[in-house]
């Protein structure tokens, strides 16, 4: 038994689906007491094996969603179904309400903006200024919509009272950088987003087909590349006159410590940017580092290398520190 991939899938269940998806827990705990299963996903590379991509492709092959017996018994008689699919896609999950946890920050820029995705997926953080946001701070609802209306893509998010933004920026371009970049007009596309979306949000699946509706209305420039390649020469590119910020969500997991290192460098070096980063506890060290406390599950938001906030994985809450 693969004992790191074990670890790795408990840490998921514990971490990441504990208390969000009731399925993905008992899931990710079956499968790791499960040494047969674990050889299976042991055959896959190693940047495959992750527990959010195995079970999306699981679920896009037809798996059951329920308990864990049943579904452990479709992988035994499927996988080789299962295979292909988390061969040819990728972890690329576009939850448009990270932008309520963006928004803290992006509302208090000097605008107008230039916003510069790494990581984008198919962009639909791409557009802050265009959704409405619910903000709950302790039973207080402030309300918050784009400047010519109400918007279909409603994002409800907790916070801390004096972290609620009190307008939605003015943002003059939308670039973003993916090595596969994904196509809202594509319903083959949406739909492996749709299964990126864990089984019992179905707010968040209304949510995402909301969100790719005004997307594909009015796309936004989405390159193909590498991250450390083309962020500076889209940097270069901004608007003159634009405050360019670079962000990313849950991206940077999926370099090699050595190549996040150097997009950390890139970043700090560039006095010319905000750069907004929202990575998981053990990604960054350098701000992992300046954090008191383990963010329990949550991931940690930072503004130029400096930790602000402690915000839900999904965009659902925002701490700030």
């Amino acid at each position: 038994m693969d004992t790191a991939l074990a670890q790795a899938y408990l840490r998921f269940a514990e971490l990441e689906a504990q208390g969000v998806s009731d399925t993905y827990e008992e899931w990710a705990v079956g499968v790791a007491g499960d040494p047969a299963v674990l050889d299976l996903i042991a055959q896959l590379p190693r940047a495959k094996r992750q527990a959010n991509l195995v079970f999306a492709a699981a679920r896009a092959a037809g798996a059951p969603v329920g308990p864990y017996p049943p579904f452990r018994a479709w992988l035994q008689q499927h996988w080789a179904e299962l295979v292909p699919i988390a061969l040819s896609h990728a972890t690329q999950t576009n939850e448009a309400a990270r932008c309520a946890v963006l928004l803290p920050i992006l509302s208090r820029l000097p605008g107008p903006l230039a916003l510069i995705e790494a990581g984008a997926s198919a962009g639909l953080c791409l557009y802050p200024d265009r959704y409405s946001y619910r903000y709950d701070a302790g039973g207080v609802t402030t309300s918050l919509d784009p400047v010519d209306g109400p918007s279909d893509v409603e994002i409800p998010c907790t916070i801390d009272a004096g972290s609620v933004p009190t307008r939605v920026p003015t943002v003059v371009s939308r670039t973003g950088v993916d090595l596969n970049p994904l196509d809202v007009g594509d319903p083959d596309q949406v739909t492996w987003l749709e299964t990126l979306v864990w089984p019992e949000h179905e707010a968040r699946r209304t949510r995402l087909h909301a969100a790719a509706r005004l997307v594909a209305s009015d796309p936004p420039r989405l390159i193909r590349g590498d991250l450390l390649e083309t962020v500076p020469r889209l940097i270069d590119d901004a608007p003159a006159g634009s405050h360019v910020v670079v962000f990313h969500s849950a991206v940077l997991v999926y370099l090699d410590p050595e190549r996040r290192a150097r997009f950390v460098d890139m970043m700090t070096a560039r006095t010319d940017i905000t750069w907004i980063s929202n990575e998981g506890f053990d990604v960054l060290p350098r701000i992992t580092a300046q954090v008191p406390r383990r963010p329990d599950g949550r991931t940690i938001l930072a503004v130029n290398g400096t930790p602000v906030a402690l915000v839900g994985a999904h965009g659902q809450g925002y701490e700030a520190l």
